[in-house]
């Protein structure tokens, strides 16, 4: 009869807390700095470009296929191969991450852009023009306000994804937490590793309500929608069925 199997004596734990209690303010603080920077940075600079070239888009439509053909290229392109391209131009610096990340945000905020702006309805646009308001102002105050709901979505698939991505950067030596993950290969030791997984986790989760809480707040009007909606009594049925 074969014995039963179990864990060698000297097998390595899953979790070491003494160890992240000692790198907790130098490794894991400064690799949590520097993911916020690679993640973020890509997100401002994604849509600041963004935000004016889906104007383009939806006000000149047949610019729109070829932006989006462009865009949609480039996000197939691997991370990690842009990564070793850039290192030939930009060194081992956050440009070499940040870079391809902010042409990664591009391909979901512009089609998040001009999305939102076409789902403003016409009647509402008429509305604004007979009260006046010209092309600019009707763009500022009524069309950008209205298309947010959908703007902030695709910025919150954008952040969340360069959350994620950014540790593919730790192959080149900046990654962020991703580089706890070379660590903990190198050394054949996996607390690194969980922690750097349920830090990635928990920033993504951080950033993801922080994000939908400034939608909630920005977009009052969708919430009170939703309330009249639910609130409106259901339609009698045709036929006075008893």
């Amino acid at each position: 009869m074969s014995p039963p199997l179990s864990a060698p004596a000297d097998a390595e734990p899953l979790i070491r807390w003494e160890w992240i209690e000692r790198n907790l303010s130098d490794d894991i603080a400064e690799g949590l700095r520097e993911h916020l920077i690679l993640s973020f940075t890509p997100v401002l600079l994604g849509l600041a470009v963004a935000l004016p070239l889906g104007i383009a888009c939806a006000r000149w439509r047949r610019v729109y296929p070829f932006v989006l053909a462009a865009t949609s290229v480039l996000y197939a392109i691997p991370a990690i191969a842009l990564f070793v391209v850039l290192v030939a131009f930009t060194g081992l610096t956050y440009s070499t991450v940040i870079v391809p990340l902010t042409l990664y945000t591009l391909s979901v905020l512009v089609p998040a852009v001009v999305d939102g702006l076409r789902s403003v309805p016409d009647q509402v646009r008429q509305s604004a023009v007979a009260m006046g308001f010209g092309p600019l102002r009707r763009l500022v105050r009524v069309e950008l306000p209205l298309a947010l709901g959908v703007v902030m979505a695709g910025l919150r698939v954008a952040t969340v994804s360069n959350i994620s991505l950014v540790s593919v950067g730790s192959l080149i030596g900046i990654g962020g937490l991703g580089d706890l993950f070379v660590t903990g290969l190198q050394r054949d030791f996996p607390t690194p590793i969980v922690v750097g997984i349920a830090s990635i986790i928990a920033l993504a989760l951080v950033a993801d309500v922080v994000l939908l809480a400034v939608q909630r707040a920005l977009t009052p009007w969708e919430r009170a929608g939703r309330g009249r909606s639910a609130a409106a009594p259901e339609p009698e049925p045709v036929g006075g069925e008893q």
